[in-house]
């Protein structure tokens, strides 16, 4: 297929805009590095912990040139581009450190630079700005759009959503979708209804009973500034993929905004932020789709595909640094490592090492480096072990988050408890083949896996400075993402 004019602009553009930080990069070497993941996985902990780590002392002993002392500091400086909004870094420690609350989840783009001081292995000095890039991983989901059509992408939609428990989920939105006729004359409030069903199923499966993931559009559910405008008043139809929209019919409607969508949400994101990216890692809350069940898994791995897929990856020449930037290193990072026992962790990685594996084969024959890691960013748990009977169960202890339930008692956010989270299968093939149950299909006492929501621990100030925020494997994240830049 020959390319569009449009799709021709874009990589003009794109190859100025690398040819400008390129050469911003000769004086100032950079990296860019791209932290997203799906809704609840922690991006806004991680970032938050990586910089006060860094900049306030954290133990990373393996992270080589912080563990060495060839990092002689790291400092925060004034946010790099004027029309991103920056990480809210200091209110996000107050509130995990002062408040012993989770931040807010990522709903927007934000950016924060850090600079690092450090001297190479072979005792020059030298200088690496670091600009972190924070995103909602929903918007990757969204990328694919730009190659599909309106009536792709209904088409996709519709059988998605008829498929396991959407099915259910999405019975409202299917019953008004019946009332509709695309080749009738458009109608904006029959549109405007559409939209709110569609959104609603949606909003729906991402209840953690169900923990999907696959939910594009991403802005439906995040829509900022965006609530309410054409270009998020659409929703699927059920017309034929290879077919042509009547002049002022539904159809037609449906279809301009949705092409809208791309052009005023999705290109920009791709083309100002996404494919400026040198390294990227992907959060992912893989406990939350054993707590639903099988059918959240397998929309998770589907997800992680989509999101791979999505990646510009390959390794950096100087060719594709001028006129293609290409993201050459990818960590996929299981969170929540502190809600299994340390037992478990390789367990963790196994299930997600499976869930990215065919896309991750793919990116590996470009010269991208992939890797997976399970971690904590700040741990909020300490492990025991608990007597039952005569067995010794490897447990955990931490402070329920308020409303959390287990076994009937429902947790108050003061009170400390021991639970045994349970174990992870040795072949997470036992997982993928849908042998366990969830909250989606089965009472939450009878379901094989639940992970409560643990608060931030409580941490005890070492005089005026701020205690460092504990945490598992965050190290060895920084080692695979930024590590060979600091040699």
């Amino acid at each position: 297929m020959a390319p569009r004019f449009q799709d021709i602009v874009e990589e003009a553009r794109l190859s100025a805009r690398a040819l400008l930080d390129y050469g911003d990069s000769l004086f100032n070497p950079t990296v860019r590095l791209g932290v997203t993941g799906l809704s609840r996985a922690g991006k806004t902990v991680f970032i938050t912990a990586l910089i006060h780590g860094l900049t306030r002392g954290g133990r990373f002993p393996v992270f080589e040139p912080y563990a060495t002392g060839r990092i002689a500091r790291a400092r925060l400086e004034p946010q790099p581009d004027d029309a991103v909004p920056r990480f809210d870094y200091e209110n996000h420690v107050r509130t995990l450190i002062q408040e012993r609350c989770w931040p807010n989840s990522t709903v927007d783009i934000s950016e924060l630079r850090l600079v690092i001081d450090y001297q190479r292995q072979n005792g020059a000095d030298r200088t690496l700005t670091l600009d972190i890039v924070d995103y909602p991983g929903e918007w990757l989901l969204d990328l694919p759009l730009l190659n599909k059509s309106y009536e792709q992408w209904s088409a996709e939609s519709l059988a998605l959503s008829r498929e396991g428990p959407r099915a259910k989920l999405a019975a409202p939105w299917h019953d008004h979708l019946k009332t509709l006729s695309a080749e009738g004359r458009e109608d904006e409030q029959a549109t405007r209804a559409a939209a709110k069903l569609f959104t609603d199923y949606l909003r729906a499966c991402r209840d953690e009973r169900f923990a999907m993931s696959l939910l594009p559009p991403g802005r439906f559910l995040m829509p900022g500034n965006l609530a309410n405008t054409p270009a998020l008043t659409f929703a699927p139809l059920d017309v034929s993929a290879d077919g042509t929209a009547p002049d002022g019919s539904l159809w037609a409607m449906m279809r301009r905004r949705y092409e809208a969508y791309k052009d005023v949400v999705v290109r920009p994101f791709f083309r100002d932020h996404f494919a400026r990216l040198d390294r990227q890692i992907v959060l992912v809350d893989a406990l939350a789709a054993f707590n639903a069940g099988p059918e959240a898994l397998h929309d998770l791995e589907a997800a992680l595909t989509g999101i791979l897929d999505c990646f510009r990856i390959g390794r950096s020449t100087l060719l594709s640094n001028l006129f293609r930037p290409r993201i050459d290193r990818i960590l996929f990072a299981a969170t929540k490592a502190d809600h299994l026992h340390h037992s478990s962790h390789d367990r963790l990685e196994a299930v997600l090492r499976r869930a990215v594996a065919k896309a991750a084969d793919r990116a590996e024959h470009t010269g991208a480096a992939i890797d997976v890691v399970a971690l904590a960013a700040v741990r909020a748990t300490r492990e025991a072990t608990v007597a039952r009977g005569r067995d010794k169960l490897p447990s955990i202890l931490g402070m329920p988050a308020p409303g959390e339930i287990a076994n009937g008692e429902t947790f108050d956010g003061n009170t400390e408890v021991a639970t045994f989270p349970g174990d992870l299968p040795s072949d997470p093939e036992a997982l993928f083949k849908g042998e366990f149950r969830g909250l989606s299909s089965t009472p939450s006492e009878k379901a094989d896996f639940r992970f409560l929501r643990f608060r931030p621990p409580q941490l005890e100030r070492d005089g005026e400075d701020e205690p460092d925020l504990p945490h598992i494997r965050l190290d060895r994240a920084l080692q695979f993402l930024i590590g060979d830049r600091l040699q």
